[in-house]
């Protein structure tokens, strides 16, 4: 569904931004959301908010898992 119609931006990308970690400001000076009429702001808002990682993605690394040497050289 189009949430920013000033800028034909949908739900589904503000979902795909917010689960890669954006700021709802970056969104804005990427997409255009929320910049125009302002009125898609409360939408765009609680998507992004309901979508977003509320905690840092860390990377976690197996010990028990055997690793595979590399040669680059």
């Amino acid at each position: 569904m189009i949430v920013c119609v000033c800028h034909r931006v949908s739900d589904r990308t503000i979902e795909r931004c917010a689960r890669a970690g954006q700021a709802f400001e970056d969104i804005q000076i990427d997409l255009g959301v929320a910049t125009q009429c302002g009125k898609c702001e409360c939408s765009a808002r609680n998507i992004w908010s309901e979508c977003r990682s509320v905690a840092p993605v860390a990377h976690l690394r197996n010990e028990s898992a055997p690793q595979l040497a590399v040669n680059l050289g």
